[in-house]
């Protein structure tokens, strides 16, 4: 495996980098820009997305043919890294949760009429979109064969849709919606993929769920469906193979979490350094104590761990390979990873990283949910073992040609 960019791929990355240093990061701490939910305003964003489209840095993940630059997942995980040095960079690039997922399956599994109706206004940025799978208790979380929202099909051959959705990022702004949802009761092709509008009758968002924060544009929802009609046409992958377009769906949006993650680790280093150079205690600078030389070290150590697990997993997709167990490894480590780095960004900046006057505490907030969107750190384990248990030293095996 070589992991050596090409003279493309490092053209965009510098560019994005670039991007982010004059344009993202004045916005960023300009503190009148952001939103209500601590997250970048209706009007900052899109004149900020107005620029990176007409840079040329846009949806740079799909396809040319889909309005992309078909970078491929190993050029994502360069430049999505750069992207996210500010908190508020994936969203300007329209490479952001759940938008970016979203894409990418319809994508790949869309016909071209759904491409048409359902994918080419997210790709402009017209609409936001949203992926409905979790429910609550005692429906289906990190197992998708607990689900228990209901498709029934009608004799004009459309679906009713009753059920409870929870969690559900983004759904107050999306327009576009894709649902999971049960059409039968057979282990493996009981799940159906649904294409829906937030228009259409029968169904509404019960509540915007509180949480932590800080939140993505859209929030984290529990919805309700009564009723719901969707037409035959709106099926996205096939009856019966809903599975798969979470398999689809979910494994590269896991890897795209982690690309982004590695970049608001390195935000968390870049901070902590900043402040130890300048401040002293006891007439010696934070930077020239030993303890915060060992924690910057160690750090530094597992960003990079990270960076080669994710390389490899988007080396593996790459390649046309599922790479389950390179991207469970690379969702365990980085997730820990980013939350060691706001921790001890903020132990280092002392008050001020407890303060809003850094963004460490919007990261370290914003990093404790990330060893459970996606799967928490344990089902990752679990898949782990069960490789481990299924290959034996298999497991450990070298790529060959």
């Amino acid at each position: 495996m070589d992991f050596t960019l090409s003279p493309r791929i490092e053209e965009f990355r510098a560019r994005i980098a670039a991007f982010v240093e004059s344009e993202i990061l004045p916005v960023e701490a300009d503190r009148s820009t952001w939103d209500e939910h601590e997250n970048i305003g209706p009007e900052a964003l899109a004149a900020l997305r107005a620029k990176a489209k007409a840079a040329g840095l846009w949806c740079l993940q799909l396809k040319p043919e889909t309005g992309g630059q078909g970078l491929g997942k190993v050029g994502m995980a360069a430049c999505y890294t750069e992207m996210n040095r500010s908190i508020f960079g994936p969203v300007v690039f329209n490479s952001a949760a759940p938008d970016d997922g979203n894409m990418m399956v319809l994508e790949a599994l869309g016909t071209p009429e759904q491409r048409a109706r359902w994918l080419e206004p997210i790709v402009s940025g017209a609409v936001r979109s949203a992926f409905a799978m979790t429910e609550p208790h005692p429906g289906g979380g990190s197992d998708p064969s607990m689900i228990r929202t209901r498709a029934e099909r009608q004799p004009d051959g459309s679906w009713r849709i009753s059920g409870r959705k929870w969690y559900i990022t983004g759904a107050e702004d999306a327009a576009h919606f894709i649902l999971i949802a049960r059409t039968s009761d057979d282990p493996r092709y009981g799940l159906t993929a649904f294409l829906f509008h937030r228009d259409q009758p029968g169904w509404e968002i019960v509540r915007r769920i509180p949480i932590m924060g800080p939140e993505e544009h859209g929030g984290h929802c529990e919805l309700a469906f009564d009723g719901l009609t969707i037409k035959p046409e709106d099926v996205l992958g096939g009856e019966g193979k809903g599975l798969k377009v979470t398999q689809v769906r979910l494994g590269p949006a896991r890897l795209t979490h982690c690309m982004r993650w590695l970049g608001l680790a390195g935000r968390c280093v870049e901070i902590a350094q900043d402040y130890a150079a300048k401040r002293e205690g006891f007439g010696v600078r934070l930077a020239d104590r030993e303890s915060v030389q060992l924690m910057l070290g160690g750090l530094a150590m597992d960003i990079e761990i990270g960076r080669l697990l994710v390389m490899r997993a988007a080396w593996e997709l790459d390649q046309g390979r599922f790479a389950r167990k390179e991207v469970s490894m690379a969702k365990v480590h980085v997730a820990n990873t980013l939350h060691r780095a706001a921790d001890i960004g903020i132990q280092i900046n002392g008050a001020r990283g407890y303060s809003k006057d850094t963004v460490l505490e919007w990261i370290y907030r914003y990093a404790r949910q990330a060893r459970l969107v996606d799967g928490a750190d344990e089902v990752h384990r679990m898949v782990l073992n069960r490789h481990l248990e299924s290959e034996g030293r298999g497991f450990f095996a070298w790529p060959t040609a």
